[in-house]
């Protein structure tokens, strides 16, 4: 993938001031609203920073604290963003606290262009595993979800209904990174369930009526569709009936759920066991 970007090559500026039109408008990436105006995301850290720009990523601005001019890999990553025509920001830590919402801010922020996958270019092969979250509400299971689908070596996740924006800074945050290596669909129920008939493979969801133990299943060497329900109400009846497998795992204790990410850690592990080898 070229790093070169058309256009004119990016500069490098100093900001002190939280009235600054371009602090404005990176403030504001903390609402959808103007993430999806700007199409743009952030995120925090140099390590990021630098594995986005590894995997292709288009970094719009890098924001990094005054404290970090002279680490020679904060300047080597602000050296490769004006490269590729992206602006950065040298800035005071008032104004990356006000940009990160943090009281202590990593020296590094990036801001890059979102990326989803359509739908219709997934295509499942061999034992690719993919997750489809059914209107997944809170950010902090979504970004733990697709860390693990990272973790686990599944592929990526598709995201059914109205969900939490998989871009948010909390989501990221949660992501620790992993939302720049797993690819992410998002689909209404129709487009998905549409999709759903030509996969060629095990579609496994998890339901309190499942009355097959997760592991008892043989995942076997196809293509695995995991299908997971909403914090609240689990799977509706169009998307359980369109599993060929309902599954549950068994508890024992008091609790008698587990928490969303959770439940898909459990399962991805259990149908990634066979691939995994330490």
């Amino acid at each position: 993938m070229s790093e070169h970007r058309t256009g004119a090559p990016g500069r490098v500026k100093e900001v002190t001031s939280l009235a600054n039109p371009l602090v404005k408008d990176i403030k504001a990436l903390a609402l959808k609203k103007f993430r999806d105006q700007q199409n743009a995301f952030m995120a925090e850290g140099l390590k990021l920073v630098i594995d986005a720009l590894d995997l292709g990523w288009t970094i719009k601005t890098l924001i990094f604290a005054k404290s970090a001019l002279g680490n020679a890999a904060v300047e080597k990553i602000a050296a490769r963003t004006v490269a590729l025509g992206g602006d950065v920001l040298e800035v005071s830590e008032k104004v990356l606290t006000a940009i990160t919402r943090r009281d202590n801010p990593q020296a590094v922020v990036g801001v890059f262009s979102q990326r989803f996958v359509p739908l219709k270019d997934i295509r499942p092969k061999g034992n690719d595993v993919w997750v489809a979250l059914d209107r997944v509400r809170d950010p902090g299971n979504l970004g733990t979800v697709i860390r693990t689908i990272d973790a686990a070596g599944a592929k990526g996740v598709i995201l059914v209904g109205e969900t939490t924006d998989p871009f948010s800074l909390e989501t990221v945050r949660a992501t620790m990174g992993s939302i720049f290596a797993v690819p992410v669909a998002k689909a209404s129920p129709e487009a998905f369930l549409g999709w759903r008939k030509d996969f060629a493979g095990t579609v496994a969801g998890t339901h309190l009526k499942g009355a097959v133990d997760y592991r008892s299943v043989d995942f076997g060497n196809r293509p695995v569709l995991l299908m997971m329900g909403n914090e609240q109400q689990g799977l509706p009846d169009n998307l359980a009936d369109a599993c060929d497998k309902l599954l549950r795992i068994p508890q024992a204790g008091r609790a008698d759920s587990l928490n969303l990410a959770v439940a898909t850690g459990v399962m991805l592990f259990e149908i990634r066991r066979g691939a995994l080898k330490l």
